[in-house]
């Protein structure tokens, strides 16, 4: 499967084929793609915390996950808790912050690293997704995740039991500017 074919096959999938689990070394793939993604001065501050037992998985959803969305993941086989450490990326050796963005970059950081994840998902036949209503705290305290990492988004994995339509999208002229 060709980038441009990933790309365009790529939805937001929020009904998963009941059932169907995903072999480990899939994901496994996924976050050794996630790695290959730049980061601020290669500090690599994402954080990944994998969810695959069904005990671990019910108390996620019901636990840290608003209804919508617990619907939106219900036979979702695995769920990815990310976070970046914070006070590095877009900081200097003392952990002050070098520009306006400061922590910002910790995100950027992980948000290129999110794209490399669910791009290499599509390829592996797997579908995603991205959820950033959830409750930081409680994923927190499930997962032991600690204080000096920023809890950010849950990425619902698995094989998709819809095919939605690609939404519209914008055009290169809506959104760049060529000097």
């Amino acid at each position: 499967m060709g980038l441009n074919e990933i790309l365009s096959g790529r939805r937001s999938i929020r009904r998963y084929k009941a059932g169907a689990g995903v072999d480990p070394a899939l994901i496994r793939e996924m976050l050794e793609a996630a790695i290959q993604a730049p980061s601020w001065k290669n500090s690599q501050t994402s954080r990944y915390y994998v969810v695959m037992s069904g005990e671990m998985l019910e108390k996620v959803k019901a636990s840290c996950l608003p209804e919508f969305n617990q619907k939106n993941c219900k036979d979702a086989p695995v769920l990815i808790v990310t976070a970046f450490v914070k006070n590095h990326s877009g900081h200097d050796n003392q952990g002050c912050p070098v520009n306006e963005l400061g922590n910002g970059w910790g995100a950027y950081d992980l948000g290129l690293h999110d794209a490399n994840l669910i791009l290499k998902a599509r390829e592996l036949g797997l579908d995603t997704l991205i959820m950033g209503i959830r409750d930081a705290d409680g994923l927190r305290k499930l997962l032991g995740i600690d204080g000096n990492q920023e809890v950010v988004s849950v990425i619902a994995v698995g094989y998709r039991d819809t095919d939605p339509a690609m939404p519209a999208r914008k055009g290169v002229e809506e959104i760049a500017r060529f000097y």
